[in-house]
């Protein structure tokens, strides 16, 4: 039975108010925090204003007395400043905030425990009644509140002034976790399945392209024995071929009526699919304030207790992002904006002598960025000291004074995400337990990320997380290996690269290369993944994981692109597999495994430490120069991105590759070569690919000579014209893909030896 979305009549006036109240109880927080930056005062009272008077009304409706005591008193308050009565400072704040804290705790009580809290809690709301009732009259600090428990922070609920629908109520009633959540995972897992049968249709079409060069070389074949026939002079077997030749004709126009319905299908089908996964995927997002928003409060009450000045900044508070995620990385980011009020940010009076304004400034920055969500924290203070990081690594251990001194700025910071790895000296309240960087990294790490620090000495501090913008959709690179395909997630691959054989170095029984000065260990994966030897290559493919000293070079078969994916848990049946942190379906629907990169590393390193590891790259196993005949591939494209993309992938393959810029640079070169296969453009100056295959098809030394079209032209009689002057395949631009046209250069001349 469906529900309207307006329908509140299944909620109690209880569950209602509780909504109501957190969204107010945030207003009116974040009011305040900006009443006391000194940010548009007029209009954030009005605003406060307006939140208590609300809060006051729907507490009386309830039957809440406390709620309407605190909001009244508060009310008042506003009046006053208002009609400039009372000017609102850092103490009057710290009182308004309390009494908004005992509303916060108020609405997120069991009608079974009110009772027993306000006969608790009774003095501590008297005194904040008081307290607010008497700020008029404040000429020194405020009266301080009776000890009670730690101010909360409120939950993350509807907008204020949002119109409450029966969603975001049963989403406030509700356990965390309940909902729409799993809802939205099973949807999403449909529609990827629904995505996945799409892209499937490119297959059938490909192979309709191929029939259809069967039908074309069929009706050919029958028009030559017609011929045939004809000079014979036997009439009877004349008129027999003519009429075999008569039904066959009409099959060439139905299979192209049909080829270009079944490709508007796949269009139509690949564009709902994906329509519908980004809607299904918009159900998890929630912008990033939502998991921020708390924050504000918490470091300017932390910041006062620590007798310091700061303000904390949030940029990019609208950015999506995966409501999973959010609620992840909350703590991290806690431990990230403590360590920085504590650690790096210096009193008032230090920071004037250092030149420094006395107000400190926190930043928390999010932005999209690759198909990634990026999340800076930084802050002005006065930075970490790599010389004291030096003194702590060689104090507790973890190296030699040699091996400390030959570290870089970059490594020495590296070891802030040790456990336990601290620079203070005294253990606080706040900081000092060596809680923190390792908390992050961890947190980050579980969900395919990666962390960095940087530090200006005396000047700042930054903390860089990159993180997927969803756990459901990861962006990967997907490898094969042995056959299999496996995926990696992208934010954790450093680059992509092919290393040729003269380029790899041994020194120690392990083999390696130097790229831009730094020294990259091969590793196969094959090996790692417990799939077998490697087999020999005189060029290898590489993928480079990890980072400062745990950087290693992963060798593959090769590299067939990236895709979005969308994870698929295993089955707790397996448990948890070494090296795999995930199962997915390719566009074309066969399963693929997500890699575990830390396990990898953790995988690697016990290769290493057991001396076990074999060589990627077997020296000599190379064919030499001449043995072995390499198929080559001519392609003609006048635009030199395109040109040069084909001619790279291609060439990654192993077909030896030349280009040309037009239709006539294209001929000269057919005529003066050697080729197993032309890839061309159509529109091109000079000579267009529709001339240069006429031409190849006229000319009998080059006329068997297989023909690739790639054109940003895909309209039905674009294909049929290509098609019809003699093309063997039609390949559009606007649904290009790296295996796409591998597969059909494989399809068209086979692998890149015969």
């Amino acid at each position: 039975m469906s529900h309207d979305p307006q329908d509140l009549s299944q909620y109690s006036l209880l569950d209602l108010f509780r909504l109501e109240a957190g969204g107010q109880v945030r207003h009116l927080t974040e009011g305040l925090l900006r009443l006391e930056s000194g940010a548009g005062e007029a209009a954030v009272l009005e605003g406060l204003m307006r939140a208590a008077h609300s809060i006051k009304g729907a507490a009386a409706i309830v039957g809440l007395e406390v709620v309407v005591e605190l909001a009244h008193a508060m009310e008042d308050a506003f009046t006053a400043a208002q009609a400039g009565a009372l000017e609102l400072g850092p103490a009057g704040i710290d009182v308004l905030l309390g009494g908004v804290d005992l509303i916060a705790q108020v609405a997120r009580l069991s009608e079974a425990a009110l009772d027993d809290w306000k006969l608790a809690q009774r003095p501590r709301i008297d005194a904040a009644v008081a307290a607010m009732r008497t700020l008029g009259t404040l000429a020194a600090p405020a009266p301080r509140l009776p000890a009670g428990e730690p101010a909360p922070e409120a939950a993350p609920v509807a907008a204020p002034d949002a119109e409450p629908g029966a969603a975001a109520v049963a989403a406030a009633a509700a356990p965390t976790g309940a909902g729409a959540g799993s809802g939205a995972d099973l949807l999403l897992a449909l529609a990827s399945e629904t995505r996945v049968n799409a892209h499937k249709m490119e297959a059938f079409n490909t192979s309709l392209q191929r029939f259809k060069r069967q039908q074309a070389a069929m009706l050919q074949s029958l028009a030559q024995l017609h011929e045939a026939i004809a000079a014979s002079g036997d009439a009877r077997l004349l008129e027999q071929a003519a009429v075999v030749l008569a039904r066959a004709q009409p099959l060439k126009p139905w299979l192209q009526q049909h080829m270009a319905d079944a490709e508007t299908h796949e269009r139509r089908a690949v564009l709902v699919s994906s329509r519908l996964v980004d809607q299904v995927l918009a159900l998890r997002m929630c912008p990033f304030s939502e998991g921020v928003h708390a924050f504000p409060r918490m470091v300017r009450d932390l910041a006062r207790k620590l007798g310091k000045q700061v303000q904390l900044l949030i940029e990019g508070s609208d950015i999506p992002v995966d409501r999973a995620i959010l609620a992840r990385i909350e703590s991290p980011l806690n431990h990230l904006l403590r360590n920085a009020l504590d650690h790096g940010m210096e009193a008032p009076a230090e920071r004037s002598a250092a030149g420094k304004p006395p107000l400190g400034t926190i930043r928390i920055a999010a932005r999209h960025r690759g198909g990634m969500l990026a999340i800076e924290i930084s802050d002005d203070g006065r930075g970490i000291d790599p010389e004291r990081v030096r003194q702590a690594v060689v104090g507790r251990g973890l190296g030699s004074p040699a091996m400390a001194a030959a570290l870089s700025q970059a490594e020495l910071m590296e070891f802030l995400f040790l456990p336990g790895f601290s620079l203070k000296e005294s253990v606080t309240e706040i900081s000092g337990r060596g809680v923190g960087l390792d908390v992050v990294q961890q947190v980050v790490r579980e969900h395919n990320g990666s962390v960095r620090v940087e530090s200006r000495p005396g000047l700042s501090f930054r903390t860089a997380i990159t993180l997927p913008l969803t756990q459901s959709i990861v962006r990967a690179l997907v490898v094969q290996v042995q056959g299999e395909a496996y995926a990696l997630p992208i934010a954790k691959v450093e680059r992509v690269l092919r290393v040729a054989q003269d380029a790899v170095h041994t020194l120690e029984n392990k083999q390696f290369f130097e790229l831009d000065g730094a020294h990259y260990g091969l590793v196969a994966a094959s090996q790692v993944l417990e799939l077998g030897v490697p087999a020999p290559a005189a060029e290898l493919a590489v993928v480079v994981l990890g980072t400062g000293a745990a950087r290693y070079a992963l060798v593959v078969d090769a590299i067939a692109g990236e895709q979005s994916l969308t994870v698929q848990s295993l089955d707790p049946l397996f448990g948890k597999l070494r090296n795999i942190a995930a199962g997915a379906l390719l566009d074309d629907g066969s399963p693929v495994l997500l890699l575990d990169v830390p396990d990898l590393l953790l995988s690697i390193d016990k290769l290493l430490s057991t001396g076990t590891l074999h060589h990627p790259l077997h020296q000599g196993d190379g064919a030499a120069d001449g043995a072995v005949a390499v198929r080559r591939i001519l392609v003609v494209d006048d635009s030199l991105t395109v040109r040069e993309m084909q001619r790279k992938l291609l060439a990654a393959r192993g077909y030896r590759v030349d280009t040309a810029v037009d239709g006539m640079d294209g001929w000269n070169m057919l005529r003066a070569g050697d080729y197993d296969l032309l890839v061309t453009d159509i529109d091109m100056p000079r000579m267009d690919g529709i001339e240069l295959v006429a031409m190849v098809r006229r000319d009998a030394r080059v006329q068997a000579l297989p023909v690739m079209i790639v054109s940003y032209k895909d309209r039905p009689e674009d294909r049929a014209r290509g098609m019809d002057v003699g093309a063997d395949y039609y390949l559009a631009k606007g649904s290009f893909h790296d295996t796409t046209l591998l597969d059909a250069v494989f399809d068209l001349i086979g692998p890149a030896t015969p």
